[in-house]
């Protein structure tokens, strides 16, 4: 290791090298100062060390300003991520040692809930008794984190590409479904495109007007069908107990309708034509350092979705 670099990482060195970050992001030795935490006239001592320790200047000052010089200006964009990669390695190794406590605030999808998140709380709660789990129950999809929430459960086709995405369970495959008693009045389609001439129970994702259009598979690609009937809902449970009673044709999850199926109530249409697509995933933004009330609900759900 060279002498120059041996000088800079000393605990001197160092202390010097955060001042000029903070000036150098601030341009203000008044502001760095006081998020540092030392006053006006020590940071400025600092910082003249810090330019006598590389033998440059690295600020231009003035009574009213504050600069980078070239020299300044290159060297900040070297060190600056460097110095928040730093603290964020201390601030994770430091949030280990804290108890978790405070609030997590969850958004669900329904489905996600009854199957991930209802089955863990009292285990959750048994081994972290500081932590408030907020939870919303929401089918609607929008930006989570614009909404306050911390972490999502949801569908892994509507999570956002810049998001941390976790499995939670297998693929998913949507079949259309309908009861005995509908089929012997109103007869089975045998396609797809047959469905527009039979009475469908529609759904309409929460926070939007149209009823969604169901979604097959055929040749390697996916087509939509837009159904028509006498039901409109924006809740999957109320589909499918209109489709138990014999209303029309409902559209759901497999594993929904699976226990149905197998006890007659329900026939399973279509299968040929319905395939699988991402299931259910735990999603939440990337970020370098994450309360550990968060990280111990998301590792819990990820532990209790693996058992």
């Amino acid at each position: 290791m060279s002498s120059a670099l041996d000088d800079v990482i000393s605990s001197a060195g160092f202390g010097q090298l955060r001042a000029f970050v903070a000036v150098g992001e601030t341009l203000s030795f008044s502001r760095a100062a006081e998020a540092l935490g030392v006053s006006p006239s020590a940071l400025s001592q600092m910082v003249r060390g810090f330019e006598a320790r590389v033998g440059v200047r690295l600020f231009n000052r003035t009574t009213r300003s504050v600069s980078l010089t070239d020299a300044g200006e290159r060297l900040f964009q070297r060190v600056r991520p460097a110095i928040i990669e730093l603290g964020a390695a201390v601030g994770q190794v430091r949030h280990q040692g804290e108890r978790p406590s405070g609030v997590v605030r969850v958004v669900s999808f329904h489905s996600a809930a009854e199957l991930y998140l209802r089955p863990m709380l009292a285990g959750f709660h048994a081994a972290y008794p500081d932590v408030v789990l907020d939870i919303s129950l929401d089918d609607a999809v929008s930006d989570f984190v614009g909404g306050g929430f911390d972490v999502a459960l949801r569908l892994g086709e509507v999570i956002e590409k810049d998001m941390i995405a976790v499995r939670l369970g297998p693929d998913l495959r949507q079949i259309a479904v309908a009861s005995p008693d509908y089929l012997a009045r109103h007869g089975t389609p045998a396609t797809p495109h047959d469905l527009v001439d039979h009475r469908c129970i529609r759904w309409r994702w929460p926070g939007t007007t149209m009823p969604y259009h169901w979604e097959f598979w055929q040749d390697g690609d996916w087509f939509e069908v837009a159904v028509d009937g006498p039901l409109i809902v924006s809740d999957k449970a109320m589909a499918l107990a209109a489709a138990l009673d014999g209303i029309g044709i409902a559209f759901a999850v497999d594993q929904r309708v699976e226990q149905y199926i197998a006890e007659g109530r329900l026939v399973p249409l279509l299968e040929a034509w319905s395939a699988p697509f991402p299931g259910l995933f735990l999603a939440y933004p990337r970020q370098r350092q994450m309360a550990p009330a968060l990280r111990a609900f998301i590792d819990h759900v990820r532990a209790a979705a693996s058992v």
